[in-house]
This record gives structure tokens, C-alpha cells and sequence, in this order.
């Protein structure tokens, strides 16, 4: 079906931070499957667990638990910090939003609030949290009872709140709005709303789908903050490209799930959760210091560029808000320079490149983004 249009590439295989089309052309790739290939491509240990894994227990439903599933879920509690916290493991950053959507409807509140611009995925549910009518406009009516406020503007998400603070189950938001350019919540935002949800009973839920495991030089984006959610999503790097989702919840909000109130065939699968438990085991405290470290390099060459106006976002998220408008004609053109770039607006190029890219592949991405720059803007000028 036409919903993604002609594929810009035919890739055939990766290496590391290289991709390889058909034509035996390679590729940085800045984008990393859209901030899921966390350690890139065919990295030794994700290939280990997968190949190990596949041969000894694949695919076996929810009816049973696994190795894999349980030492996971248990890792994720303990990165979590809370060790009373619950997993439930599924398939996708939107499968795990419609989750802790289910799950805020347990509450006998029927009330959510979502981010203006936030991005929560496409399936209806997910849709519905999405604060983006473009994407909405096409499958309404939507499931009810979503409102929006203005992300980063605490005062407008109390006054929300407090025309029906007994009926408002959650309030939902993203560290770091990744589909609207990369833009990173205003300082002390967070903790403003963790203290309004704390004051009305409400559940603080953080989709840190794309920002999780590493992406900004935490594991989590919200630990930053120094504030603890009630119910986190994950997914996109949480298995380096195999599917997996997952949603971890404390207090109440763990255990409001019973038999039979939820459910996923492929959630938890051994092959997905042993890979997860590879990328686990690389990325510690130790990788995800290397990770704001390359993000602040990343962000300080790219900024001296002409033709860039800032870098905004944090460690291998950033988004490089350009001068001129000629973001999408950047990604054609990084094609043609041998460098993967993703293009959420008009005028922001958005860079997720694998977490273990090099300062070697960093430089060669940098230069790579330069002369797609300069030669875009050249011909937005009328230069050629």
C-alpha cells in the first residue's frame, strides 16, 4: 500500500553507522532507523542474543514466561529506580502509548491531557494522544476525552487541569518533542508538572520512546529532571531494530493491568527481549556519559556552519534548525553525499545517528552535512 510513497533507497545490508543500497553505494546514517538501531548495525553482541535465542526459544506467547522477558523487565525496574515498578513488554513505541492509555482509563477517570505537537503514534488511541491535526483530521472521530495544552507552558496545562481536576486521569508529554523538530521541554517543566500531577492525583506519563536508552546521554531524558514518572513508555532503541515496546509503571498505576484487561500475542517475545537484554548490557552509565560527549561535539561543529541558525536537543538527538527552509531538500541531496538525514520540518534537519558512532564517522557525517548545506542553499538562491 502507498503509505510511505517510492522508498528513497533499496538498502541490502549495515555495517556499524554504514549502510549499503543496491547498488553498492554507502551511507552514514545520521538517522538510525528513526533513533532504532541504538548500536547500530549488526553490532557483534544484539547479533549474539538474537542468533542464540532464535535456536533455543523463539516465539511462545504470553501464557508462559522466558529468561529473556524476565531479565529484562527486571532491568528496566532497576534503571527505573523504583524496584516495586511493573513491566508490560508489546511491539511498539504506539502499541506502549495505547497501553498506558488503557491503563489511565483504570483510574474510573476518563480525562487526558496531551502536548500540542506531541507525537504519541498512529495507531487510535496513540493517534488521538498526537497533538498534531494533521494526522488526525483524515480517521476522526477519535476515542473522546483527549484535551491539549501548550507544551512548556505550565500555567496553560493548570488552568486545564483545574476545570476538572477529579476527572483528569494523566497527563501525557515527551521529554523532548522528537516529530516536531527536536524540541526539548523548558527547563523546570517536568518538575512543574510532576508537582501538579503529585497535587490532583494524576498520572505523570513520559514517553521517552524515542528519547530512552541512551539517545540523550541519560537512560532515561526525564532523569535529567531529577523527577520519577508514573508510567514510562518505551521503544524505538530498546532492542537495536528488533520490535519491541514496553511501558513500566509504579505505584497504583501497576497494578491497575488484570488478567484479561490487556493483552499482546508478540509482546515480550524471547528473540525481541534477548535482544533488548544485549543492548542492556552496553549501554551503562559509562556509554551514555560517551553519549552526551559525541552529542556536544555533534551540535558544536554542525553549529559553526554557515546557514545554521542553532542546535537545540541533547546528546544523539538534536535538531539543527536551519537558516533557510531547505531541510527536505537536504535529505534528497544527502543521498547523493553519501549521508542518511531526516527532515521533521521544513526548516529542521534532524540528526539520530547509532549511539556508537565514532568521532572519526562523527567528522566524516559533519562534512558530509556541510556540503549538502551549501549546495542546497546555493540552489534555493538559484545558483544552479
Amino acid at each position: 500500500m502507498d503509505s510511505y510513497g517510492t522508498p528513497q533507497l533499496h538498502l541490502v545490508s549495515g555495517n556499524g553507522v554504514t549502510v549499503t543500497d543496491a547498488d553498492r553505494k554507502t551511507y552514514i546514517d545520521m538517522l538510525a532507523g528513526i533513533a532504532v538501531n541504538s548500536l547500530g548495525h549488526g553490532h557483534p553482541a544484539v547479533v549474539e542474543a538474537v542468533e542464540k535465542q532464535v535456536r533455543t526459544l523463539g516465539h511462545i506467547s504470553n501464557f508462559f514466561g522466558s529468561d529473556p522477558a524476565l531479565a529484562v523487565a527486571k532491568e528496566l525496574r532497576a534503571r527505573f529506580g523504583d524496584d516495586q515498578a511493573r513491566v508490560f513488554f508489546c511491539n511498539s513505541g504506539a502499541e506502549a502509548n495505547e497501553a498506558a492509555f488503557k491503563i489511565s482509563r483504570l483510574t474510573g477517570r476518563t480525562r487526558v491531557l496531551s502536548a500540542v505537537h506531541g507525537f504519541h503514534g498512529r495507531t487510535m488511541g496513540a493517534l488521538s494522544l498526537t497533538g498534531q491535526p494533521a494526522k488526525q483530521k483524515p480517521f476522526e472521530p477519535l476515542v473522546p476525552g483527549v484535551e491539549f495544552y501548550t507544551y512548556g507552558d505550565i500555567e496553560n496545562l493548570r488552568g486545564l487541569v483545574e476545570q476538572d481536576p477529579a476527572n483528569t486521569a494523566a497527563v501525557f508529554l515527551e521529554p523532548i518533542q522528537g516529530e516536531t523538530g527536536v524540541i526539548p521541554a523548558p527547563e523546570g517543566f517536568l518538575e512543574d508538572v510532576r508537582a501538579l500531577c503529585d497535587e490532583h492525583g494524576i498520572l505523570m506519563v513520559v514517553d521517552e520512546v524515542q528519547t530512552g536508552v541512551g539517545r540523550t546521554g541519560d537512560f532515561f531524558a526525564h532523569q535529567a529532571a531529577g523527577i520519577t514518572p508514573d508510567i514510562v513508555t518505551m521503544a524505538k532503541g530498546l532492542a537495536g531494530g528488533m520490535p519491541i515496546g514496553a511501558v513500566i509503571a509504579r505505584g497504583e498505576a501497576a497494578t491497575l493491568f488484570t488478567p484479561g484487561s490487556h493483552g499482546t500475542t508478540f509482546g515480550g517475545n524471547p528473540v525481541s527481549c534477548a535482544a533488548a537484554q544485549a543492548v542492556l548490557g552496553v549501554v551503562d552509565d559509562e556509554f551514555c556519559q560517551a553519549v552526551r560527549m559525541k552529542g556536544e561535539k555533534l551540535a558544536r561543529n554542525v553549529e559553526k556552519l554557515s546557514g545554521i541558525n542553532h542546535v537545540r536537543g541533547r546528546g544523539l538527538m538534536l535538531g539543527v534548525v536551519l537558516d533557510a527552509p531547505v531541510a527536505k531538500k537536504m535529505v534528497v541531496r544527502g543521498l547523493e553525499n553519501g549521508v542518511i538525514l531526516n527532515a521533521p520540518t521544513d526548516n529542521v534537519v534532524r540528526l539520530t545517528p547509532p549511539l556508537t558512532i565514532t568521532d572519526e564517522e562523527l567528522d566524516a557525517a559533519v562534512e558530509a552535512f556541510a556540503t549538502t548545506l551549501t549546495e542546497c542553499i546555493r540552489a534555493e538562491a538559484g545558483g544552479e
